[in-house]
């Protein structure tokens, strides 16, 4: 009778186990996810609020807010889809609130010119909150939340020589914790396939080589 490499095997189980587990661990968050999701259509019916303390607040989405910004510190561009539906260019500035503090972040609108800054010395700013640009990768929406995003402004109405935002939109936090739920078994199940092949190619070579 061959040998089975313990030590592979082990290795191959635990990862196979690890895999299953994530799946199982996304198929919890999915419930959890449209609980939320009922939460943020509720959240657009909702009187207006001052911009919450702690940004990373994610129950908030979609909420209707206020903030006031002392002096824009820096500005981003951003593509993305103007309130008609067209392409455009998101104009991003970090605000500041005080001498001390979190600060804010405030989409102002879009423009047409990627190069070119608004001209906006801060002030007073309404709309709702949605979540700031990360770029996080994909891979970290299948083994969890990695860090907490951060909240924005959404600007309604825009800064002045800006197009107008488009309104809350809750087709943007989709629940997919499904699809990572079954990629995760599908990886499972690949692992342990190729490697149940792996030890049959090992035992039929171990049979034909000479004694």
């Amino acid at each position: 009778m061959k040998r089975v490499p313990v030590v592979a095997t082990l290795i191959v189980g635990l990862a196979i186990v690890a895999m299953i587990g994530l799946g199982i661990w996304q198929l919890e968050r999915r419930s959890e996810k449209a609980a939320l999701l009922a939460r943020y259509a509720r959240n657009v019916t909702l009187p207006p609020m001052a911009f919450p303390r702690d940004a990373t607040d994610a129950t908030l989405l979609f909420r209707r807010a206020s903030a006031l910004c002392l002096q824009p510190i820096s500005f981003a561009i951003e593509g993305g889809r103007n309130a008609r539906g067209g392409t455009g260019w998101r104009q991003i500035a970090r605000c500041r609130t005080g001498a001390e503090g979190p600060g804010f972040t405030v989409q102002l609108g879009f423009g047409n010119d990627p190069h070119a800054k608004p001209d906006w010395k801060g002030g007073p700013v309404t709309g709702y909150l949605t979540y700031a640009p990360d770029h996080a990768a994909l891979i970290a929406g299948m083994v969890g939340e990695g860090t907490p995003k951060t909240l924005m402004l959404v600007a309604d109405p825009p800064a002045a020589g800006l197009d107008p935002n488009p309104g809350p939109d809750l087709s943007a936090v989709p629940n997919n914790h499904l699809a990572y739920a079954v990629q995760w078994f599908v990886f499972a199940a690949l692992a342990a396939i190729i490697y149940a092949l792996a030890l049959r190619r090992r035992t039929v070579a171990e049979s034909a080589s000479p004694r």
